[in-house]
């Protein structure tokens, strides 16, 4: 219990010290015009205000990711709360609020826009299609789990059919209204019941007794019932990203930063949000490792249930929380990944905007640019994903990977203290590389062999980054 009190509040005040840090180095200016306040349309730059903004930003970078990657990682023991203080902290929050303000600072732009002007034209035409396949891909597969749940709760009454159409339709309208007439509406709701939802475990835990494991030199040790296979290292950084770090976060906030009013919000929305998905991944983390009655029966929990989580989540949520947990687990496990998809298929419509520079006030150019996402989707959600998705956290972390070094170019470029984000992107770049080599679903090599060769090509992506922005410098001083 004291393990889990400390990590949150090692969370709150991470925000309050070093979120100012990190907003001072950047370097916000009040006084300097944001985007809605000169590009203004009524679609997708519409003011709103922050706390709107934050729940709307919460809801979209959250959905199931805190919650379901939580509990896959709590297999691995109270060491998955060092990741997700840590890792929230000093990597996805910075993560956050740098991508977030400079597309800010960049006209509202897309994060393939911003990668591509730091790493070159070559890599901005690889990062666009990259981050449109994903945001096809898990608005597809938001569809179908969900769905999938809503007809198990409806049968006899309307099938899989019935509620792959529904959610298909809500897709489409969520990505062509304007933002305030859907999201900017439920969003905030749905970001408020999803905090309550959290913090009614946490507090059901508490009072019930349940006994959260201690991170003390007895449990500090990989806890997964298959250590061998999953090594703490990389596996516990790929399985928890939402609540950690995550590069679909950078998708995401371009849509807030075309809302923001002023900078000075820009650590309440990116760098808060992504701190209280952290809180909601150190609850549920939590709770897995206690409510089963330890780290090793929830290993044989999940194991007995194929890794599926959301009969977790239902477990958990109607035992700590009674009838009204029933509708919060149907929250979470149906409502989440929906808000998760609708603003995937909007970003990608509004990457593919950036890149081809049509205006989107306009309903047809809307209806042109998503018409082809759509029938791409929906052709996704007749495969099974089975293996497909096992491949999806590993290239969210990619994409993490990919904008930290972005961000490094950036802080290097403006004489700012980039250390903050070199040595996280070092760090991913590690965790990356070593997975795609040791992981089940990778080149399952041996696990030294992995470490040895992972070790050698970061070495290498990081001499490539240095040695690229000292001869940028170099050329610029020519």
């Amino acid at each position: 219990m004291i393990t889990f009190i400390l990590s949150v509040v090692a969370l709150i005040v991470g925000y309050a010290l070093y979120g100012k840090f990190v907003e001072k180095i950047f370097g916000v200016d009040k006084n300097r015009p944001t985007p809605v306040t000169f590009l203004e349309d009524g679609v997708d730059f519409v003011p709103m205000p922050w706390w709107r903004i934050f729940l709307i930003q919460f809801l979209n970078i959250a959905g199931l990711g805190p919650i379901f990657g939580a509990i896959a990682g709590a297999m691995w023991g109270p060491v998955a709360f060092l990741w997700i203080v840590f890792g929230c902290i000093f990597g996805g929050a910075v993560h956050d609020y740098l991508s977030g303000m400079l597309s800010v600072r960049m006209s509202g732009i897309s994060s393939p826009e911003i990668i591509g002007k730091y790493l070159g034209k070559g890599f901005k035409i690889f990062i666009r299609g990259f981050t449109i396949a994903l945001m096809v891909l898990v608005g597809a597969v938001f569809i179908m789990g969900p769905a999938q749940i809503l007809a198990n709760l409806t049968k006899g009454f309307f099938n899989l059919t019935f509620w792959s159409i529904v959610i298909f339709i809500y897709y489409i309208l969520a990505t062509l209204l304007p933002i305030d007439k859907i999201i900017g509406r439920i969003y905030p709701i749905f970001g408020i019941a999803l905090l309550f939802m959290a913090l009614g475990i946490s507090f059901a835990l508490i009072l019930q007794g349940y006994k959260i494991p201690e991170l003390i030199p007895a449990t500090f040790y990989n806890m997964n019932k298959n250590a061998s296979h999953f090594p703490i290292f990389p596996m516990l950084f790929v399985t928890i990203a939402c609540g950690a770090i995550s590069g679909f976060h950078s998708t995401q906030s371009p849509m807030m930063a075309r809302c923001i009013a002023n900078e000075k919000y820009g650590r309440r929305v990116f760098y808060g949000a992504m701190v209280a998905e952290g809180i909601v991944a150190l609850i549920w983390a939590a709770a897995a490792m206690s409510f089963f009655g330890g780290v090793e029966q929830l290993n044989n929990e999940m194991i007995s249930n194929k890794g599926n989580a959301a009969l977790v989540v239902n477990l958990i949520s109607n035992t700590l929380l009674g009838k009204i947990g029933a509708v919060f687990a149907i929250l979470g496990v149906v409502a989440a990944p929906i808000t998760t998809g609708d603003t995937a298929f909007r970003s990608a419509r509004l990457i593919l905007a950036d890149f081809m520079k049509i205006p989107q006030k306009r309903m047809r150019n809307r209806i042109l640019i998503s018409l082809p996402l759509f029938f791409v989707g929906f052709l996704l959600t007749q495969i099974n994903f089975g293996i497909i998705w096992r491949y999806m956290a590993w290239s969210n972390q990619v994409l993490a990977a990919i904008m930290l070094w972005t961000l490094f170019i950036y802080m290097f470029k403006a004489k700012k203290f980039y250390w903050i984000v070199l040595i996280p992107a070092i760090f991913m770049t590690g965790v990356v590389t070593t997975y795609i080599l040791i992981a089940p679903e990778g080149f399952q090599l041996q696990n030294n062999l992995s470490y040895t060769l992972g070790g050698i090509i970061t070495v290498l992506i990081t001499m490539f980054f240095i040695f690229k922005v000292r001869r940028d410098r170099n050329l610029h001083l020519l």
